[in-house]
This record gives C-alpha cells, sequence and structure tokens, in this order.
C-alpha cells in the first residue's frame, strides 16, 4: 500500500471586509488521482464544506448557505492543481481556519491549512446609554 505523506502548511491570511474578494492560496504538485474531488472545508461550521469540485464541476449541494454564490475556484483547477481559492464579499464570520484537501475514492490527502481574518472598522456606539430609566446623551 503506497503511503502519501505532505506536510500541511499553515499560512496566514488577512483581509479587510471591505475588500471586493480574497484568494486562499492553495498549489498541489503531485499526480492528480483519477476521479478526484478538491475540498474546502471549515471544521467549526456544520455543514463543514465551503467548496467542492469533483471532475464534472463544482458540487456545492452540500456547501455551507453563508458561502452561498461567493466561492469559486479556476476553471482548470483540477488539470493545473492550482486549488487556490476565491471568496468574494468577505465578512467578519469569515473569519476562521480553513483545509483545502484532494481525495480520490476512501484516501484524502490534506494539503493546505489557511488561517484567514477578516478585518472591519470597529462600530462605534451611536445611540444614548440608558441606566435606571435616565438617559445619558
Amino acid at each position: 500500500m503506497k503511503c502519501i505523506s505532505q506536510h500541511a502548511l499553515a499560512v496566514v491570511v488577512e483581509v479587510n471586509k471591505e475588500e471586493r474578494s480574497v484568494l486562499l492560496p492553495c498549489q498541489y504538485s503531485g499526480v492528480i488521482p483519477e476521479d478526484p474531488t478538491v475540498m474546502w472545508t471549515r471544521s467549526d461550521l456544520d455543514p463543514k464544506t465551503v467548496h467542492l469540485r469533483r471532475e464534472g464541476g463544482d458540487d456545492l449541494r452540500g456547501q455551507n448557505q453563508r458561502y452561498s454564490n461567493r466561492t469559486s475556484l479556476r476553471p482548470d483547477a483540477l488539470d493545473s492543481g492550482d486549488f487556490s481559492l476565491t471568496l468574494r464579499k468577505p465578512q467578519l464570520t469569515d473569519s476562521g481556519s480553513y483545509t483545502c484537501s484532494i481525495s480520490a475514492g476512501k484516501e484524502e490527502l490534506r494539503l493546505r491549512d489557511i488561517q484567514l481574518q477578516v478585518k472591519g472598522q470597529q462600530q462605534t456606539p451611536t445611540s444614548a446609554v440608558i441606566t435606571g430609566g435616565k438617559s445619558v446623551l
């Protein structure tokens, strides 16, 4: 039995929430298996699928709803080995740890861990503070 080993390197990506999109990098230089599936996941979510690509194209049936219509891979991802994920309209709730992996059948190879940090402006409170029934302006 052949054992595949590749260290998953953790990479930190920072983006401001005002940006149009952010790219989460993931390249694979090995032999692409037959009938491959490329998966981007977040283990702290349910369902954990952020984006899934099969030989026939994207399979977003099991995608977490918070990423609906906001993720994409290159059209030639399975040919080029560039599995980088484009995430459009980043939100503060997108901050977290993402995993890029490829699988064929029962074997799964974890390629890269990405720590995404979406930064936003701190909201300054504009409403009056009410204590004991008296408003403080």
